[in-house]
């Protein structure tokens, strides 16, 4: 059974929640999502779990960094499990881990191992460690403030050049951008997320197609795409580049078959990102 947005704010609609759980009486509420730019209401959710005594599971996957450093609500206190990959914003290596209450840990590890897992990769598991201390440095928080100015930065931007942002903005590093909004190119073309991710990929702006709340396109065609910023600010983008950045988003998006265009955007955004070295 599934929850999702009001059609109206975008945003999870708990009371649709508490109402299909009412109706269903779940044995586990399930939490998360890879694409939604608000933030969580977790004390809501607990309460709706409890009322129909059902367990709460988060996975916070796409938000664990700013959750560590405390600039999302955390979900922690509110739930029975919260599972999370430790790269994303939490920026260490690709891998995941499970956070449960003390009466669920013996279940939950014989389900892993030797359930489903094994192998130990004892380098990533050494590489989880440095990255969670870099989290618990001061450096990281001063970081994902910077992620979060960003994204308000590129999101308001694009509001500026014309684009639609899904649920009018974003709480945390991402946003959807609704690009039904643009109808169709001078040439006629049907302006899709799978048209503008490709045309972006062209201009050297890495994203991806993305469904929007009741998408009308299917999965591989889109109404949309999903930015991001924790990886360019982690190259050292601040507010200046951004602006920059949604500004060639919006003209490759509103003309995304001119290759002219196109190759000129790929020159710029190459000029720029000359002056912001990968970090070593």
């Amino acid at each position: 059974v599934h929850y999702g947005v009001s059609p109206d704010t975008e945003r999870i609609d708990y009371d649709e929640v508490e109402r299909l759980a009412l109706e269903n009486k779940p044995k586990l509420i399930v939490a998360g999502a890879s694409a939604y730019p608000r933030f969580w209401d977790f004390a809501r959710l607990r309460a709706i779990a409890d009322s129909v005594g059902a367990r709460l599971m988060m996975d916070m996957a796409h938000i664990a960094g700013l959750v560590a450093a405390k600039l999302h609500p955390d979900p922690v206190p509110y739930c029975d499990v919260v599972t999370t990959t430790t790269h994303k914003t939490l920026r260490g290596p690709r891998g995941g881990l499970i956070l449960c209450r003390a009466e669920l840990a013996k279940e939950i590890d014989r389900a892993v191992f030797p359930g489903t897992q094994g192998g130990p990769l004892m380098h990533i598991i050494a590489a989880k460690a440095v990255g969670f201390g870099e989290a618990m440095k001061p450096g990281f928080v001063a970081y994902q403030q910077r992620v979060l100015d960003n994204a308000q930065v590129l999101a308001s931007t694009l509001q500026a050049e014309g684009l639609r942002i899904v649920s009018g903005g974003t709480d945390n590093h991402l946003m959807l951008v609704d690009l039904s909004v643009l109808g169709s190119d001078r040439h006629g073309n049907e302006i899709t997320g799978k048209l503008v991710e490709k045309a972006l990929d062209h201009s050297a702006i890495h994203c991806n197609k993305n469904m929007i709340p009741f998408d009308t396109k299917p999965a591989l065609t889109t109404s949309g795409i999903r930015l991001g910023t924790p990886a360019a600010t982690t190259r050292g983008l601040g507010a200046a580049e951004f602006e920059q950045v949604a500004r060639w988003i919006a003209a490759v998006a509103k003309d995304p078959t001119n290759d002219e265009l196109k190759s000129a955007v790929q020159g710029q955004v190459m000029a720029m990102m000359s002056s912001f070295a990968v970090p070593a």
